[in-house]
């Protein structure tokens, strides 16, 4: 049976996280365009998260709990089954971010230097601005030998590789802090309790079943709502019955 896992952040913070995540993702999958226009997705993926980068003080938030993640690891060192060697390296690897972000003012401010992509980001923000004659450099780039633009494509990525790693160790930490258990939507509705400690709740149903699930709250409970995928003639769209699924607060 086909399952899927949806994600619902808490907090601003893990907000924006879950989208650096995904903008990463689709990066990586852009990266090795062989046409132009998958090569067009590719700069619009990398300058959204230009903007979101410009924007956001993730660098702030990083260094944050990262610190708390350290302070966690050392009170568990003195746990007598622990794994010591599990344990330093990730102790090493805590310390190394730290000390890369506390030497960097502004994550991903280098590629904002770049003339390049300076030269062709502004277009990108207009509808349909990416055109062989509004950006004639852009497309005699593509018409270079496919390693000459992966050489530079190397390099436009690797320029974002601090934030892409703390990115993914602190979302793996904050996905280990919660473990699934089966619960039960009583017509097709659910609600929890909110504590200091959930940042995101995570729901892992049924993808085959022609329906999806919905967050609301406030910082005291939060509900699900199971909706119809394609509602009924009539019908508000809810699931009128009960949905076993699992869920995790993290």
């Amino acid at each position: 049976m086909p399952i899927a896992v949806y994600e619902f952040p808490l907090c601003e913070k893990v907000r924006n996280y879950l989208r650096l995540e995904q903008l990463f993702k689709q990066l990586d999958h852009t990266a090795t365009f062989d046409s132009e226009f998958e090569c067009l997705h590719f700069f619009d993926v990398l300058f959204t998260l230009m903007d979101l980068l410009e924007r956001l003080d993730v660098r702030t938030d990083f260094i944050r709990d990262i610190d708390v993640h350290e302070k966690n690891l050392v009170h568990w060192s003195t746990h007598p089954n622990i794994d010591a060697s599990a344990l330093d390296d990730a102790l090493k690897t805590l310390h190394r971010l730290l000390s890369d972000l506390k030497r960097t003012n502004k994550l991903g401010s280098s590629l904002k230097d770049d003339r390049f992509l300076g030269s062709i980001r502004q277009r990108f923000s207009i509808p349909g601005g990416a055109t062989s004659f509004d950006l004639p450099h852009l497309f005699c780039w593509l018409k270079q030998a496919k390693d000459v633009r992966n050489k530079d494509i190397t390099m436009w990525v690797n320029q974002l590789a601090l934030v892409r790693e703390n990115i993914t160790l602190l979302m793996q930490y904050l996905r280990e802090r919660g473990r699934y258990e089966e619960v039960v939507g009583t017509n097709g509705f659910y609600q929890g309790v909110v504590t200091d400690k959930i940042d995101l709740i995570r729901v892992r149903c049924s993808n085959s079943q022609g329906y999806f699930p919905v967050l609301s709250g406030n910082k005291y409970r939060y509900g699900i709502r199971f909706m119809q995928l394609v509602a009924d003639e009539g019908s508000a769209g809810g699931v009128p019955g009960d949905i076993k699924f699992d869920i995790a607060c993290c």
